[in-house]
């Protein structure tokens, strides 16, 4: 007996030493810092969670503790949540300006002021300076480097004035280090938009709040010296071209998509000026002006600078040669008519329908084409841009000649009558206001017994229908511009529209003698209910009793 139980625990003690050396290294060291333990906490299990975070290496985090950062947020987030659906995590938080990045903090010595020193020196000082702007400072906190900050925009003030006052101090030497001071201070990333979120067709696009750029005490400055160095009687292209090449231009481009317009209208103004001296690099920026509008239009359907570089464009289509080239006509057919069909086309609608009157005064042969290009991108349900399409239409019909009128006159007022018929007032009261224009009337007048026949109806027949009294008014005005124009035709149409209407109505009795059989079956259906209800009170009456 006493040897079956020495045997027993024998092997029991075997087992437990062959499960303690298998057991980690972690579980057997005790902490040194601790004191012996009690029974009590020698003897107890460690829970199963324990175990298992001890088992499981410190680096090692799911991807949603590495997201919410422990996992005591993760049950936080994941307490009321389905176990089949992740928990709402949010969003990134939208950047408050472009991305600078500071460098370690440099300790500045302000420098004299340029009338302070001999002229012999001032070269010197004037690189000296330079080279001071090009370091750069961390805008995101206010409290830091205030000294610095101030004597950098000391200095980049002290250049602005130098340039702007004095003559031939722009010499050969100076160009590489007043490029790199620009390209440091301004090419960066810029932040994306998260936050904005692209109406939906009807919907209008409102302007939010722009995000300022936090650095633009510096950058201001940056850009008015820049700005005078390019506009200086001492620019020298010739020498400028060595460092002003394609790249700088593409990533000045980049630079329009900020959301700060304070910026954005100082690279229109200096891209011009660019424009203007480089005769090499201008068809390369026409061509990556298009490809923006290109990538906006089939892309991303979102760029903050369309505004500002369609100026540019206006400007530059103001002095194109006659005859146009081909590329041109390509340009206006293949960028500018696209550019009507974006949601967000609101925000820069005044400078796109100033290109394409531009294009239609150098050539109007043009327009025909163009008026039908409108047609077809014509919005069906966003009132708004329908506002803005006429507008455009009257501004194009204004420089159209004759010849060219004849060819789009019918679907022109076609659309023209659907916008008299229009519920929303504004569209209606836009389309009837080119009866107001002399121009557009004496091509009326020409063509007068094509266009009546087409948009008479619409007249007529919103003449008392309208909700709106003005619509009221001015149809009445328009249908007397139309009378005294051509009175005899103006009769035969009234004849024409009473007859149609007769036959309509007629149309209308015969079909609902025809749908006599429906109506009967719609009887019978109506009887078999009315029998059914007093079936159904009777057995409700009985299984109450």
């Amino acid at each position: 007996m006493m040897k079956g139980l020495r045997g027993v625990l024998s092997r029991t003690r075997s087992q437990s030493s062959n499960e303690s050396k298998s057991r980690p290294r972690q579980q057997q060291q005790p902490v040194a810092s601790s004191a012996s333990p009690s029974p009590a906490t020698s003897t107890s299990p460690p829970p199963k969670d324990q175990g298992d975070i001890m088992q499981r290496p410190p680096s090692h985090k799911t991807p949603l503790e590495q997201m919410t950062g422990n996992s005591k947020t993760m049950h936080r987030l994941s307490q009321g949540t389905p176990k089949d659906m992740l928990p709402a995590v949010k969003s990134p938080r939208r950047q408050r300006s472009s991305r600078f990045f500071g460098q370690e903090q440099v300790e500045l010595e302000p420098y004299p002021h340029f009338s302070e020193v001999p002229p012999m020196q001032r070269h010197e000082l004037f690189s000296l300076k330079l080279s001071q702007c090009q370091i750069m400072f961390d805008f995101n906190d206010p409290a830091k480097d205030l000294k610095g900050k101030e004597i950098k925009r000391q200095a980049l003030q002290d250049l602005l004035e130098y340039v702007a006052t004095t003559r031939r101090v722009i010499t050969d030497t100076i160009y590489p280090d007043v490029i790199r001071m620009f390209t440091i201070n301004t090419f960066r990333s810029i932040s994306p938009q998260m936050n904005k979120t692209i109406p939906p067709e009807g919907v209008e696009a409102d302007e939010e709040e722009p995000v300022l750029e936090i650095a633009w005490p510096h950058l201001q400055l940056v850009y008015e010296f820049f700005l005078r160095f390019v506009e200086s009687p001492d620019f020298n292209a010739q020498v400028a071209k060595r460092y002003i090449d394609q790249r700088f231009i593409l990533q000045m481009l980049e630079l329009f998509d900020s959301e700060d317009p304070r910026e954005r209208d100082f690279l229109k103004t200096i891209l011009h000026r660019l424009y203007g001296k480089f005769l090499g690099l201008r068809a390369f920026i026409r061509r990556a002006i298009s490809n923006i509008f290109f990538q906006y239009i089939y892309e991303t359907d979102r760029f903050n600078g369309i505004a500002e570089l369609l100026e540019i464009m206006g400007s530059i289509i103001n002095g194109f040669a006659l005859p146009l080239k081909q590329e041109h006509k390509t340009f206006l057919f293949r960028v500018l008519i696209p550019l009507h069909k974006p949601s967000m086309m609101t925000l820069y609608h005044p400078q796109l329908a100033y290109c394409v009157v531009q294009f239609l005064e150098k050539d109007p042969s043009l327009s025909a084409e163009v008026i039908q290009g409108l047609l077809r991108y014509w919005p069906k349900v966003n009132s708004n841009k329908q506002v803005l399409f006429l507008t455009e239409l009257e501004e194009i019909l204004d420089v159209t000649d004759a010849e060219e009128f004849k060819v789009i006159m019918v679907p022109l007022f076609q659309k023209v009558g659907q916008c008299v018929s229009s519920s929303h007032f504004q569209v209606a009261e836009r389309a009837l206001y080119y009866w107001n224009n002399e121009y557009i009337v004496n091509l009326m007048k020409d063509n007068i017994t094509t266009i009546m026949p087409v948009v008479f109806p619409r007249l007529y027949q919103h003449i008392n229908g309208h909700w709106n009294r003005l619509i009221h008014d001015l149809i009445s005005d328009t249908l007397r511009i139309m009378m005294d124009l051509n009175p005899v035709l103006f009769d035969e149409c009234v004849e024409r529209y009473t007859q149609q209407q007769q036959q309509q109505r007629k149309i209308v009795e015969h079909q609902e003698r025809n749908n006599e059989p429906s109506n009967v079956w719609n009887k019978l259906r109506m009887q078999q209910c009315q029998q059914q209800s007093p079936l159904r009170a009777t057995s409700n009456t009985v299984s109450a009793q």
